[in-house]
């Protein structure tokens, strides 16, 4: 399982939308999972992405593989 937390507009694609708290979504992983098949599990669309996406406080690339 992996944490995944959302922010700005793509707050909405969780159960808690409150600015003042963290806004955090619960992904089962596979092993060959990357942070685009994660996105696809969220239902977030590609296109509502910034530029600024982060696995593990590192910079990172929509096909880098996630793991639990």
């Amino acid at each position: 399982m992996i944490k995944v937390h959302l922010y700005g507009k793509l707050r909405r694609f969780t159960s808690n939308q409150d600015p003042f708290c963290d806004s955090i979504v619960y992904v089962p992983v596979e092993e060959e999972n990357t942070i685009a098949s994660i996105l696809r599990y969220i239902g977030i669309p590609f296109e509502e992405l910034g530029s600024n996406i982060f696995l593990n406080s590192e910079y990172s690339d929509l096909d880098r593989k996630v793991k639990d």
